[in-house]
């Protein structure tokens, strides 16, 4: 079932996505005046079709749904059927250059602009989100030395206000990129405060941080992440090492064999590296403190071997919902999408230099995989894949290489410096050096998918 439904949400959202894109160019080239031949939902064999309008533009549903595209009346590929002298003045090739723009650039723009609608709607809806609460193990680390302390709250960072631990991440990873230092303003638990709590000022040196530490959990590098409760224990399962040793629902572990324990996270690390060794539990229940020694039954788990004191433990962090109003939701989904969409052409540039792995270019397997993931999380999730998806839908489309929009953007702008088209020639051999390109990045994303997959 799980298959079945990645399948599925896959191709609802690679459907959408590539329809809305085609739907742009449609759009652009009925207001620029060309005449449209065909829409096709799919790629391949025509299975279903009707024609509408009155140009009798052909509505069609194709056998792959991997795809689409927009026919319109060109004169490059009308070379055995002669286009009637009352079209000509609508064929593609005849429009200005700054029309011509204008229907390429359409597609991506549609991409872009789903995105404003979908992040939108769910800042005005609400986004369930963890609220910016750090966590920090070690005192050996740049977080530590830069004066983050374990339970800060990250309330602005260069000035911008910070709701919750993605906007965090999403602010420090774009300063990251830039290689400056990050401003933290942080509140704080301080029992000499009137409130018990105090605002501090932290400068986070994100400089120190190399392209490849940009590639997955970059704040780990940094030393710290996202703040888990306590190790408070949740419910105790009947014969387990927890009940047989006298643990009960509630106490609070404060120090496992003398070593303190941070939070839940801290526990289940440390009982799962302990299979079949006795742990001298540090324990607070009712204002009483006292010590229990219990032994984890070794589990075998990922191939390893695990220690399980069967009981529950509560790892959700403290959350919180970010919701703006209608004015504010666009704005601010206008300036995430910029921002998402500056920051994949800094990687993609980043990539071509060296400073990120080529590891980092995914294919379809690994967004078919986040399609599932985020469709069995809920809606909210699943659409914030689709803006996603759609704004690096837009980005692939907007490269330089021929063959994409991007490439024809590029022999367009040729035409307005130099005020002549480019030859044919040079485009044949462009649109070659592209579509090996194209096959080149593909190959390379299948190999990270089945890569990322296996592993």
């Amino acid at each position: 079932m799980k298959l079945i439904q990645t399948i599925l949400a896959f191709l609802v959202a690679l459907g959408t996505l590539v329809t809305i894109h085609e739907f742009g160019h449609y759009l652009a080239a009925r207001l620029c005046g060309v005449k449209v031949l065909r829409f096709s939902v799919g790629m391949g064999k025509v299975i279903f079709s009707r024609r509408l309008g009155k140009d009798q533009t052909e509505w069609a549903i194709s056998m792959l749904p991997l795809g689409g595209y927009v026919k319109m009346l060109d004169i490059r590929e009308q070379s055995e059927t002669p286009i009637p002298k009352e079209d000509l003045p609508r064929e593609f090739c005849r429009q200005s250059v700054w029309k011509r723009i204008i229907i390429v650039a359409a597609g991506p723009f549609a991409n872009f602009l789903l995105a404003i609608m979908l992040y939108a709607a769910l800042f005005i809806h609400g986004i369930p989100e963890p609220i910016a609460k750090i966590r920090v193990p070690s005192t050996n680390s740049i977080a530590y030395e830069a004066g983050l302390r374990h339970g800060d709250q990250i309330l602005s960072i260069n000035g911008l206000a910070v709701q919750s631990w993605s906007e965090a991440q999403w602010e420090l990873i774009q300063r990251a990129l830039a290689k400056g230092t990050a401003e933290l303003i942080v509140e704080r638990r301080a029992s000499e405060a009137p409130n018990g709590k105090v605002d501090r000022v932290v400068d986070l040196p994100l400089q120190q941080l190399s392209g490849k530490d940009l590639e997955g959990d970059f704040l780990s590098k940094l030393g710290f992440s996202l703040s888990r409760p306590p190790a408070v224990l949740g419910e105790i399962l009947p014969g387990g090492p927890a009940q047989l040793a006298g643990l009960q629902q509630g106490d609070r572990v404060l120090a496992i064999n003398d070593v303190s324990v941070l939070d839940g996270l801290a526990f289940t690390e440390m009982v799962s590296a302990s299979p079949g060794i006795p742990l001298k539990l540090h324990i607070l229940r009712s204002r009483a403190e006292f010590d229990i020694v219990a032994t984890p039954v070794p589990e075998v788990f990922g191939g390893s071997k695990v220690g399980r004191l069967k009981v529950q433990m509560m790892l959700a962090p403290e959350m919180t919902v970010v919701k703006t109003g209608v004015v504010a939701s666009v704005v601010k989904a206008a300036q995430k999408t910029w921002d998402t969409s500056l920051m994949s052409f800094k990687m993609l540039g980043k990539m071509l230099v060296g400073e990120v792995s080529l590891k980092n270019v995914t294919g379809p397997l690994t967004i078919a995989d986040y399609a599932g993931q985020t469709s069995r999380t809920g809606v909210i999730s699943y659409l914030s894949f689709m803006a996603l998806i759609s704004i690096s839908l837009g980005v692939m489309n907007l490269l330089p290489i021929p063959v994409l929009d991007g490439g024809h953007l590029l022999y367009y702008s040729l035409e307005v410096l130099t005020g002549k088209p480019v030859s044919e020639r040079f485009g044949e051999i462009a649109q070659r050096a592209g579509l090996a390109l194209l096959m080149a990045m593909m190959a390379v994303a299948f190999f990270n998918d089945i890569v990322r997959l296996m592993s």
